[in-house]
């Protein structure tokens, strides 16, 4: 879950975000990695040479892409009408840290890696068209894989 840090000294206070409008900042957040993943595990696989059919692994992966792209746009309108706009987005080995502007008023706040990689392999899999029910994920520990995310 993400966690409210500060907000910029002579503003209005951060709680005028509701949680609807934190949600939205974080499915940004999220659908933006997403979309980028999924854009390079297009060009790997495409110029790997290791897949027989290179183009329906592609086919597949661009169609989630396009989804996630879709969804984007949406949520980059909402975050319009609600007058958000997120400013910045670093990552470090913590997780990833969001900067926004809410009316106004700067906030920010931060998720952890494991929240984060979880929740993005369950959406990826949604925009894939794969059942999160017979998800099953690499290593002993029952975590999901670690991504390898840069933004």
């Amino acid at each position: 879950m993400a966690t409210l840090l500060k907000t910029k000294p002579n503003t209005t206070p951060v709680s005028d975000i509701t949680p609807d409008e934190l949600t939205l900042v974080r499915s940004y957040l999220l659908l933006t990695f997403i979309h980028k993943v999924f854009e390079r595990d297009c060009r790997v696989i495409g110029k790997s040479g290791l897949f027989k059919t290179p183009q329906l692994y592609t086919e597949l992966i661009s169609g989630a892409a396009k989804r996630t792209s879709v969804m984007l746009q949406e949520v980059t309108r909402e975050l319009g009408d609600h007058r958000l706009k997120v400013t910045n987005m670093r990552q470090d080995e913590r997780g990833v840290e969001v900067k926004y502007n809410c009316r106004g008023t700067a906030g920010e706040f931060n998720i952890a890696w494991n929240g984060f990689r979880s929740e993005m392999m369950v959406r990826m899999r949604a925009y894939l068209g794969l059942s999160s029910e017979l998800a099953v994920f690499p290593g002993t520990s029952g975590q999901p894989e670690q991504l390898a995310l840069s933004f």
